[in-house]
């Protein structure tokens, strides 16, 4: 018995169809650790990232952290719960500070230690990550005015 026209045609799409769904899954699969915009210091010590590791790390500069000599800098990056002491060699952003949000790019030496090529910091705390906001609050330094806008001729802090 012969197809018909039209039955072949709702079997090239369904094959097509097929084919293109396991593709999706097969890239997600493959991809599902590293489609995170950031790990923050608990996770890199909890998921016990191997050495060597490119990722990114992110969370709030620890007050009194940062060392400054002339293009080097070292600091640590917190997430209320755990720290991770990063070196950087280069020109940091404007708005890095004490205080302040900020994402690392580079290589995890070790579980404690991390070495970025690319420091980037936050606009403000409105685009905290969730995760990092409910830490921040567990360990009681999460402030009150985060994700508030300013009032009306009020400048951000």
């Amino acid at each position: 018995m012969a197809m018909t026209r039209k039955q072949r045609r709702l079997i090239l799409i369904g094959t097509g169809l097929g084919v293109l769904a396991i593709a999706a899954l097969l890239v997600l699969t493959a991809l599902k650790d590293s489609i995170v915009f950031f790990n923050s210091p608990t996770d890199i010590v909890e998921k016990h990232v191997k050495p060597g590791s490119r990722i990114r790390v992110g969370g709030l500069v620890q007050p009194g952290s940062i060392v400054r000599n002339n293009l080097d800098a070292r600091f640590e990056i917190t997430d209320g719960k755990t720290e991770i002491k990063v070196s950087y060699h280069g020109i940091l952003p404007d708005l890095f500070r004490e205080g302040q949000g900020v994402v690392a790019e580079g290589v995890l030496t070790d579980s404690r230690n991390f070495v970025a090529d690319t420091v980037l910091a936050k606009h403000d705390e409105n685009y905290m990550p969730k995760e990092v906001a409910d830490a921040l609050k567990k360990q009681g330094h999460w402030k009150d005015d985060y994700g508030k806008a300013p009032r009306e001729g009020e400048a951000r802090k």
